[in-house]
């Protein structure tokens, strides 16, 4: 074998065995890269998997509250009509007392918001007509006692019941329904604790 062929083959050689550590270190790297590649998805995976059980439970949560919520909100509302139903049956018969109490109910009315000033007292059609006998010197002698001195008005009010009080212009509301609507958050309370507590 001649000098060149030596040459030629040791070249030959030393390529291959530098292909050989090359090759055997791209291996270990690409091996080493996979293995990170692999560790790293398995590291994401559980995050997600942790995420999505967290965001799941999160979910959960929000849905068990917003179903509580509404919940709530129906019962308060059916609440407010079972209330609400119980004033209007109040306010119907308050309307329908017997003409004795029904105008013994105004006194007390009229004993509360009469003023001591000289004024007019006004009804509905109805109250007008069914009237009891000397409730009007009930009138006169309650705006006495007061101070003041009320006059029967012979025009009816268009009114459901109660009466208004009319001194210099200014109209002071006492119908029943005025008196209910004044008293119904008191009425509503009062309501509510009788039949939900």
């Amino acid at each position: 074998m001649s000098g060149l062929d030596k040459m030629r083959s040791r070249i030959l050689e030393e390529a291959d065995h530098s292909a050989q550590e090359i090759i055997a270190k791209a291996e270990a790297d690409g091996a080493e890269t996979v293995r990170a590649a692999v560790e790293q998805a398995q590291e994401e995976a559980a995050r997600i998997e942790e995420k999505a059980e967290k965001d799941a439970a999160d979910y959960g949560k929000r849905v068990a509250s917003s179903t509580d919520m509404h919940r709530k909100q129906a019962y308060l509302a059916a609440k407010q009509e079972v209330i609400s139903g119980v004033l209007e049956k109040a306010y119907a018969a308050v309307m329908d007392l017997e003409v004795k109490e029904y105008f013994g109910m105004l006194e007390k009315l009229l004993e509360k918001y009469t003023l001591p000033e000289s004024g007019e007292i006004r009804f509905s059609k109805k109250d007008l007509g069914r009237m009891p006998e000397g409730f009007t010197g009930r009138i006169k002698t309650i705006a006495a006692e007061k101070g003041g001195s009320l006059t029967l008005s012979d025009k009816a009010e268009d009114i459901d019941g109660g009466f208004l009080l009319v001194y210099g212009g200014i109209e002071e509301n006492c119908t029943i329904k005025a008196v209910f609507d004044s008293k119904r958050e008191e009425l509503s309370d009062q309501v509510n604790r009788l039949l939900f507590q």
